[in-house]
């Protein structure tokens, strides 16, 4: 059939003609003016917000800040902090205390961990009192430390009482503050202890602990 047959010249059926498809990419823009700027306009306000959030993120992730760390803690993007994992001895009458701090606007804290308690020499042997095979563990702000330190009775974050082990989970005020972890044999006349403590500072989150893993695997690529 000829090229421009609308019908067929043997039966007469109307014959379907494809037509070419305009070519939309050269076509002009026949909006008004003011239509295509406010479409212009739209799209870098979008770009704008976008690379104004990405900044953000970014920051809240870096940086120092009080309020970059509060973020930090309550999202769960900060990594717990070690603050004892060791093994140590205590003399009668005497004590160790181990001196940890939170910045400004640490929040959602806890400090927890374990320790067992026993005698350095011979937990078995005879003469050692059955009674006196235990250790006393504080957490203490700093003025209940320094009243605690002098002998007198005060109030503090945690207070084991006398065992030989046990586990520490407690929360820790939010703000600025120094405070004192503390194992005491004051109470032993004659026996020393030696103690095995692993305590860290948690930061808690609404994040399941296995995305706050990958964060922690990320954070150790990048140095965070």
């Amino acid at each position: 059939m000829p090229a421009d047959a609308r019908f067929c010249l043997k039966c007469g059926q109307p014959v379907a003609v494809e037509r070419p498809k305009p070519n939309t990419d050269s076509m002009p823009d026949l909006r008004p003016p003011e239509t295509r700027r406010r479409s212009k306009n739209r799209r870098l306000r979008w770009l704008l917000v976008l690379l104004v959030v990405l900044t953000g993120f970014f920051w809240v992730l870096t940086s120092d800040n009080p309020i970059a760390l509060g973020l930090q803690e309550t999202a769960g993007f900060k990594q717990d902090r070690g603050v004892l994992d060791s093994q140590f001895t205590v003399g009668p009458h005497t004590f160790r205390d181990y001196k940890f701090a939170l910045p400004e606007g640490s929040v959602n804290v806890a400090l927890v961990g374990q320790f067992t308690s026993g005698d350095p020499q011979n937990s078995s042997r005879k003469e050692a009192d059955p009674n006196d095979n235990g250790i006393e563990v504080y957490v203490l702000t700093e003025p209940a430390f320094t009243v605690w330190q002098n002998g007198y009775a005060t109030s503090s974050l945690y207070d084991s009482g006398k065992v030989k082990d046990g586990n520490i989970n407690v929360d820790v005020p939010a703000g600025a503050g120094i405070y004192y972890l503390v194992f005491s044999n004051k109470a032993s006349p004659k026996t020393a202890k030696a103690v095995r403590a692993s305590v860290l500072l948690r930061y808690k989150s609404w994040i399941p602990e296995g995305v706050r893993g990958l964060r922690r695997r990320v954070g150790d690529w990048f140095d965070w």
